[in-house]
């Protein structure tokens, strides 16, 4: 199992999700993890699913959590977010920018005419942009160490049609980001790239199915972690940087790190 007890992550949209297993999967390595979420402001929401809880695993499976109530909206929050980091660290390894904002109702099927303008803000917004402010903000203390790996999740609506033309845009600006980043990065040893999970047993998708809003055979689904588990691979890989600029899935880097899902 890779060893991360000296490295210091930063996990966006970390109280649910995609984002919780990678929590999870960087916790089984030992790393120090500041994770993000809005669950402050969500009175409504589950217990299980804040950053409080997380962080409570994060610390069960062996990781140091530090959770960190931020809006990625709000660019000073983010900003305060990696001055803390930098103040109470010193240095930053790992960047996974995974925050996403669901739109409410989500934008599954239909014309992209027949949905709310806002579908594109949620969508484009925190899940592009914020990816964009948080990676301008993270940087600098990887290119001061010379070293460091920013990994952009994103999916397969990146390359094909999934769910709406705004969320396929979105994809897409997420992994052409990634390799853009990574040219500009070159020089300092840092690495950029686009991770994409599969399809994914979050509570969303649990949902979603459960009431029927979605059909999805869930038989071969991806646990959440089985990406976290990816991530610490990719961070303790001295050769990281030739795949700096790629764009990879989580089972095609599951054979060639040799990592497993859950049970």
């Amino acid at each position: 199992m890779a060893d991360l007890s000296s490295k210091v992550a930063v996990v966006t949209g970390g109280s649910r999700g995609v984002g919780k297993g990678i929590c999870e999967g960087l916790a089984e390595a030992g790393a120090t993890i500041y994770l993000t979420g809005r669950s402050q402001s969500f009175d409504d929401l589950p217990a299980e699913r804040t950053i409080q809880a997380t962080a409570r695993l994060v610390e069960e499976l062996g990781g140091k959590a530090i959770p960190v109530a931020v809006d990625h909206d709000d660019d000073d929050q983010v900003r305060a977010l990696f001055d803390r980091v930098a103040s109470e660290q010193g240095r930053l390894d790992v960047l996974v920018n995974n925050v996403y904002k669901i739109p409410h109702p989500p934008a599954w099927g239909g014309g992209f005419w027949e949905h709310p303008i806002s579908v594109w803000d949620d969508q484009c917004g925190v899940g592009l942009r914020g990816y964009y402010v948080a990676s301008v903000l993270g940087a600098p203390l990887m290119v001061a160490n010379r070293s460091g790996l920013i990994v952009n999740i994103s999916s397969g609506g990146g390359d094909t049609y999934a769910f709406s033309a705004s969320y396929g845009v979105c994809k897409a600006g997420v992994d052409r980001m990634a390799q853009d980043m990574a040219i500009e990065l070159k020089a300092h040893r840092v690495a950029a790239l686009s991770l994409r999970p599969g399809v994914v047993k979050t509570e969303f998708i649990l949902d979603a199915v459960a009431s029927g809003a979605a059909r999805m055979d869930l038989d071969t689904a991806e646990s959440p972690r089985f990406t976290g588990r990816c991530i610490a691979a990719l961070a303790m890989d001295p050769d990281v940087m030739e795949k700096s600029g790629g764009i990879f899935s989580v089972a095609q880097l599951s054979r060639e790190y040799r990592f497993r899902d859950l049970d």
